[in-house]
């Protein structure tokens, strides 16, 4: 058995570059395969889009107004950034909790429960009066925005033509870029422009999820969950015990690419928050940006990082979802020089395209994420590989602020303490890059996969096992025959 699993394995890793091997499959030009998706699946893409943006914007409320919240509570900044890192460290206990509740009772139910709580916990943190009760709403807030991932990749993307998975996939990625935008914009609309200071921020960030509610509501469950409830139904012991047996086999099948697709949304996240996180920081404090040239850089940013991942998600269906990874990811290496070490007002183009490569790799995520994972627990494990990804990265700021103290600039009259941010975040980036292609590169690939349950081996074998019990029962006391 030991030689055969050595065996397994090394037909595995002589397979990683052939493998590679871009299939060139041929699809039509972006507009046509937009045109592929018939009303409702348009409709399902766009509940889980806005659904996802506002996860975002609801996230950056905190981020757009610490300074507006610290004046409030009497608190540092750095206290208030709690309230960010407690949403991060509570992500996968909603991921986990969310991600079960959607695989056992469809897509709809758990998506309206988790936008109800986004509509308590903003309004309940737009009345806070103390910073404890801030902080109180922000670790609920946590656990809500954790289990909301899993579940709209899995309403955009399980009845989504194959040939436009890459595109809805991209751009159902940058609802998260997307987000950030209007938190932005709707911060500088509503935060101190009326006597209750930050607080109708948090107040209208609880008005659209109603409408989303109302939507998902009139809305089925997906053709792809259906015809999995459907099987379950038809076997031994029902729907629920169904439902454990699958994720009983997906786990102790699967276990190891559960770890695999962990350490993957690890690097992922690194990437992300390695190169956003300190970057305003940088252009401000080593570069003297004003506030309105850093506003305009990342907004520059974010509309590349928008055109990224649409049509690096989109290049992914041709090339292949790896091969664009790779790729997108040694590009932005390239990048990454111009991205940190130029000082002018240029810095927004190199901004622009490392944006673009660093969303360009994200918008392959999601249908990636998909492809790969277990029918009987895919927003299980998207969401939660996903959120421990991101749990694991949570410290990525921290660490490049640390290094660059060790790197001192000469104070001005604007900034008395700055530091050689650029250099860290290069240098950071750069290992992050590598450490996503490598892993990428020996990872698996299940491109085009099947969402429909007759295409799922856990469910079959599932199936299978029923179906051999139902043979050996007695037909006349329901009971399981002991002969032999």
């Amino acid at each position: 058995m030991a030689q055969a699993a050595e065996n397994s394995v090394g037909r595995y890793l002589a397979t990683r570059l052939t493998t590679l091997k871009p299939p060139m499959n041929k699809a039509p030009n972006p507009f046509k395969t937009l045109a592929l998706l018939n009303r409702q699946q348009w409709v399902f893409f766009m509940i889980a889009f806005w659904a996802w943006s506002w996860d975002a914007f609801d996230f950056f409320t905190v981020s757009v107004t610490v300074t507006s919240l610290a004046d409030t509570f009497d608190k540092k900044n750095s206290d208030i950034t709690w309230g960010i890192t407690l949403v991060l460290m509570l992500r996968s206990v909603g991921a986990i909790t969310f991600g079960i509740a959607s695989d056992r009772y469809g897509r709809k139910w758990p998506f309206v429960v988790n936008n109800i709580l986004f509509i308590v916990l903003e309004l309940a943190t737009g009345f806070c009066q103390t910073y404890q009760q801030f902080l109180a709403c922000r670790a609920l807030f946590g656990i809500a925005m954790g289990g909301l991932y899993g579940n709209v990749a899995a309403t955009a993307l399980e009845d989504c033509p194959q040939q436009a998975r890459g595109m809805i996939s991209g751009m159902l990625q940058q609802g998260y870029a997307f987000g950030y935008l209007l938190a932005t914009a709707f911060g500088r609309a509503l935060v101190n422009t009326t006597p209750h200071g930050w607080r109708p921020l948090f107040w209208f960030g609880a008005c659209p999820p109603v409408i989303f509610i109302i939507v998902r509501y009139f809305l089925p469950e997906t053709h792809a969950y259906r015809s999995r409830e459907q099987v379950r139904k038809g076997l031994t012991g029902g729907v629920a015990g169904a439902f454990i047996s699958e994720g009983k086999v997906a786990l102790r099948r699967h276990w190891l690419l559960l770890i695999y697709l962990v350490l993957l949304m690890a690097g992922f996240n690194f990437m992300s928050h390695g190169s956003q996180d300190l970057y305003p920081t940088m252009l401000e404090a080593q570069y003297g940006f004003s506030a309105n040239r850093v506003t305009v850089t990342q907004v520059v940013a974010n509309l590349g990082a928008l055109t990224g991942g649409t049509l690096c998600g989109w290049a992914s269906q041709i090339f292949g979802r790896r091969f664009s990874i790779i790729v997108i990811s040694v590009v932005g290496g390239a990048l990454l020089y111009p991205y940190s070490f130029v000082s002018s007002n240029s810095v927004m183009a190199a901004a622009f395209f490392e944006q673009f490569c660093v969303q360009g790799a994200w918008g392959v995520i999601p249908i990636h994420l998909m492809e790969l994972s277990p029918g009987a627990i895919r927003t299980f494990a998207v969401g939660t590989s996903y959120q421990l990804g991101n749990l694991v990265s949570s410290a990525s700021s921290t660490i490049e602020s640390t290094i660059g103290e060790r790197f001192p600039l000469p104070p001005t009259e604007e900034v008395e303490h700055r530091y050689e941010y650029g250099k860290v975040i290069c240098i950071f980036m750069g290992c992050v890059y590598a450490y996503v292609i490598i892993v990428t590169f020996f990872g698996p690939e299940k491109l085009g996969h099947s969402f429909d349950a007759e295409h799922d081996s856990d469910l079959n074998e599932v199936a299978a096992q029923r179906h051999a019990l139902d043979e050996k029962a007695d037909p006349e006391k329901g009971v399981v025959s002991h002969q032999g």
